[in-house]
């Protein structure tokens, strides 16, 4: 009997079987399938994946060399699972090395075995028949899969392609590197131990004051709900509440109810995956928490060699960061989001694991509202179909709910029974409109600022005008320190700046801050003085977040000065009308701004006035198919 490999030789001279190959795949796909349901079409997907190494072609090719892809094999398979109606499996196995293809790319692809004017296919299909012991009568679409509209199964060849792939890779890897495949195998999310680390953490913490007691009394609100089936959950709390440990006190109660395999952190910056990361890493230990940021190691899929010097489990994160199998991840939106529109092998590979997750949202009013209906359809789909659990954590809840003319979520669940008390109990700013909103320029702000005679924090909507005003302070003697922080900074520098800042906080030193919106979203500043220049309401109010943050002022309070520059640019034309939007909003009465539905009511309205919410139509491209 013949035999049929799938790899070359490995460095023990071995090479692949085929067929050991096919079964190894099918089996690790199989696995990844959150539902009995899907079990079948992803064994099948696996078994089929290399059905066109079957070829005497490629077999030649890898006896005897040659240039690498000169043989292709993926469409053969893509072909069979096609002629037997296996529709997903067909497009996942298309795209397992080159991508996921468009609908129109996929079928161009397999057209030619359909019609049945591929040479050899006959013998190819007996070869593989023989060598797999499969009868064919089995190869057949489950007749268990059921999708709710195309959008829901769009997102199922998405999981299907990621679970592919990744076997694929996995069982590659076994063959040529053993030791790095081992050295995968690690630790899954240990739910009670987690939780009881949690819980030494909040015994360490003052219950005095009443900043401390209503954040022990929203956790255990939020703890209440943890039993809740999968689904979407809000966490909407007031800055310096405590988000990041609530949230997490949840999510690993929530995982334990529903039988969930992870916890999955989404951040929009980078700033805030270094100190989230940094405080779960304190409490859990290092072992247990990844950080991805986005574009690494996204494109090497076969991985690197050991770094010389790496610990064990500084090399399982380094592999883990091309598939997610991690207890818990933090990462960025791009990332997140990115991995799953992608078309790329290498990006979609980690899809898989986001199903049967606890995702945790922070800061989510960052998501960029062009995409918001794109983004929420997606997760609405992603839920269902690979049981995962949203959480929103902000202080600023985006009004993400269905409505008319607008097909957001059913029901988003709220953890917080009535926020408003908590709102209304810890006002510890007061606005003020800087000249009644009338344009000044640097040099009133200036005065304005040291007339303070406070630490101060000054926040631009541009990088050109803090780096103007803060050329504007040079000479003066008003502060001990003055820092400014902007995103034209490498990563490394901010992440050094921002610490000293901390630092002499901490130290109360009287200083000034001049800087971009970075700081707005998760960055834990506690200045007693912010000035913003006037933005989108998100921003004014993410910003005040940075002023007495922990209350410590007493009934004088913190001071948030609202301001407009002259002749000052905007980000885009979009910032720039959401800020006038906030500006129509606030200026009658700003006592509103310490309302907590302010912003779920401003956002309906902006983006119904101002914003195209699928600006790119990427809902129509999914319901078509065209996935990349």
């Amino acid at each position: 009997m013949t035999e049929y490999y799938a790899h070359s030789e490995n460095s023990r001279k071995e090479k692949h079987s085929l067929l050991k190959h096919l079964r190894q795949t099918a089996k690790f796909a199989e696995s990844f399938a959150r539902k009995v349901d899907y079990k079948e079409i992803f064994k099948i997907a696996g078994l089929l994946h290399d059905f066109g190494k079957y070829q005497p072609d490629f077999q030649n090719y890898l006896e005897n060399g040659g240039k690498r892809g000169s043989v292709p094999h993926a469409a053969w398979g893509a072909g069979y699972a096609r002629l037997h109606r296996i529709i997903e499996a067909s497009i996942a196995i298309d795209g397992h090395h080159k991508g996921l293809p468009d609908n129109s790319a996929w079928k161009s692809d397999t057209e030619p075995f359909k019609r049945g004017e591929v040479s050899g296919f006959e013998n190819i299909t007996r070869n593989f028949l023989d060598d797999a012991g499969v009868n064919e009568a089995d190869i057949k679409n489950p007749d268990s899969l059921s999708f709710t509209g195309k959008s829901q199964r769009e997102i199922f060849i998405r999981y299907l392609f990621s679970a592919l792939t990744d076997s694929d890779w996995l069982s590659t890897e076994e063959h040529f590197d053993q030791g790095k495949f081992d050295m995968r195998v690690g630790a899954v999310l240990s739910t009670d131990t987690m939780i009881s680390k949690l819980e030494e953490e909040f015994l360490k913490k003052s219950i005095d004051g009443e900043i401390n007691q209503l954040r022990n009394d929203a956790r255990n609100q939020a703890i209440q709900k943890a039993d809740m089936p999968c689904g979407f959950y809000s966490l909407a709390l007031p800055t310096g509440m405590g988000k990041t440990l609530t949230s997490m006190a949840w999510a690993l109660r929530h995982a334990k109810k529903n039988e969930l395999k992870r916890v999955i952190i989404v951040l929009p910056y980078i700033n805030i995956i270094d100190q989230t990361a940094q405080i779960l890493k304190s409490i859990f230990g290092e072992e247990w928490v990844l950080e991805h940021h986005s574009g690494y190691n996204e494109d090497d899929h076969n991985g690197r060699d050991v770094k010389e010097g790496s610990s064990p489990i500084e090399e399982r994160k380094r592999l883990a960061c091309e598939n997610w199998d991690y207890p818990v991840i933090i990462t960025t939106t791009v990332q997140f989001f990115e991995s799953l529109f992608s078309n790329r092998p290498s990006q979609c590979r980690k899809v898989h694991n986001i199903a049967e997750s606890v995702v945790i949202f922070d800061e989510v009013q960052a998501i960029p509202k062009e995409v918001i209906l794109p983004t929420l359809q997606m997760l609405k789909d992603v839920q269902v179909v690979m049981k995962t659990s949203f959480l929103f954590c902000t202080a600023t809840q985006p009004a993400f709910e269905k409505r008319e003319e607008f097909d957001g979520i059913s029901e988003i669940c709220p953890l917080i029974d009535d926020p408003a008390v908590l709102y209304d109990k810890t006002q510890r700013v007061d606005y003020t409109l800087l000249n009644d909103l009338i344009p000044i320029d640097y040099n009133d702000l200036l005065k304005a600022v040291v007339q303070t005679g406070n630490s101060s924090l000054v926040i631009f909507n541009t990088k050109k005008a803090a780096l103007e005003f803060y050329n504007c302070t040079r000479g003066l003697g008003n502060w001990e320190k003055k820092y400014h922080l902007s995103t034209a900074m490498c990563p490394s520098h901010r992440k050094g700046v921002i610490k000293n800042v901390r630092d002499d906080l901490e130290a109360k030193k009287k200083m000034l801050v001049v800087s971009t919106q970075l700081i707005e979203a998760g960055v834990d500043f506690d200045f007693p003085v912010v000035f913003r220049a006037m933005a989108p309401l998100e921003a004014v109010i993410q910003s005040a977040g940075r002023c007495n943050r922990e209350g410590r002022l007493g009934e004088l309070g913190g001071k948030v000065y609202l301001f407009k520059l002259q002749d000052s640019g905007m980000p885009n034309k979009t910032y720039a009308a959401c800020a006038g939007h906030a500006e129509e909003l606030i200026k009658p009465d700003l006592s509103r701004l310490h309302g907590h539905t302010i912003f779920n009511e401003y956002y309906a309205q902006v983006v119904q006035l101002y914003v195209d919410p699928d600006k790119y139509d990427i809902n129509e491209a999914r319901k078509q198919f065209n996935l990349s």
